[in-house]
Order: structure tokens, then sequence, then C-alpha cells
């Protein structure tokens, strides 16, 4: 099972109490983009096998959203953070790069 630590109120919650939200850090479409900016905002996700950056929910807890950092092949948890983060933080990065040392955060993310 999932488990995955609030950010907030500090417990490592199943994946039972949390609802998944989607990938996280994407640039949203705004007023005044093309259509094609809002297809892409709104359909195109990476959804790879492995280092995903995610937003979870914990809804059956504090209520608020917060973001991971996990391995959708092993399912092994690198970290969370506060989602108004604009990008993982340090520990976070270093964490997935010692077991992946080829991953790179994307600026443009």
């Amino acid at each position: 099972m999932l488990i995955l630590h609030c950010p907030y109120c500090g417990i490592d919650a199943e994946e039972t109490e949390l609802a998944a939200g989607g990938e996280a850090h994407l640039k949203r479409a705004t007023v005044g983009d093309s259509d094609a900016a809002f297809e892409e905002y709104l359909f195109m996700r990476e959804n790879k096998k492995g280092v995903h950056l995610e937003r979870w929910r914990h809804a059956y807890g504090c209520g608020k959203w917060f973001l991971a950092a996990r391995d959708t092949a092993t399912l092994e948890v690198f970290g969370t953070y506060p989602a108004q983060t604009q990008e993982p933080p340090q520990e976070v990065k270093d964490a997935i790069r010692a077991k992946h040392p080829g991953w790179a955060w994307k600026e443009n993310a």
C-alpha cells in the first residue's frame, strides 16, 4: 500500500485516506493563450514509467493538497512537500538523483 506523509498535519497517510490529483507543476493556460496551448494544458501529460511529481489531497484528514515525488514502477516515495512550492525542494531532488542519477528537474515545468 502506498503511504504518503502529509506535510501539513504530519500524518503518514495510507492511500485510502488520499485522493490523487494528477501531475504536479503544470504550466496552466491563461486568458489569451492559443487553443493549442489550452489543449496541451488539458490533455498532454508525461505519464511515463518512473519518477513522477504528483498532486495529492489528504481527503480523510486535514483536506489539504500537497505534492509528492515517487517512482511509479517501484512505488518508492522520495518525499512530499506543500502544494504552493514552485519546484521540488533540494532534499527531494537529491533523493531522486541518488536512485536515478540521470534525472533532472525541468525548469519549464
